[in-house]
């Protein structure tokens, strides 16, 4: 089952190369199935190439902070704040800052 939805995902892309979705589906699915390699890729693609599909912001920093890149978080989580907030999408923004202020160790109570 899991090689069947991977399959049919990468025959898509082929017919649909620059979907954003198909894109971020593949990362989910490469991550799902602990191709960190790939997923990364598919990721950093669609913060290069969809900056403004901001669901993949919150992945792609969450993998980095797995692999103990946690600048390359921070900094990821920064530049996802900066769009949400552009697009004005409220939900995603407050996702975003709270994983930011968890990975800067930022404490309310301080």
């Amino acid at each position: 089952m899991e090689i069947d939805r991977l399959g049919k995902l990468l025959e898509f892309i082929k017919n649909e190369p620059n979907d954003e979705f198909l894109k971020y589906a593949l990362a989910t699915e490469y991550l799902r199935l602990n191709q960190t390699d790939k997923a990364l890729s598919y990721y950093e693609d669609l913060v290069n190439n969809h900056p403004t599909y901001t669901g993949t912001y919150y992945h792609l920093g969450k993998l980095y902070e797995a692999l103990n890149r946690k600048q390359d978080a921070i900094s990821i989580y920064e530049k996802g704040m900066e769009i949400t907030k552009q697009k004005r999408d409220n939900h995603a923004f407050a996702e975003l800052q709270a994983v930011y202020r968890e990975a800067i160790g930022y404490d309310e109570d301080d």
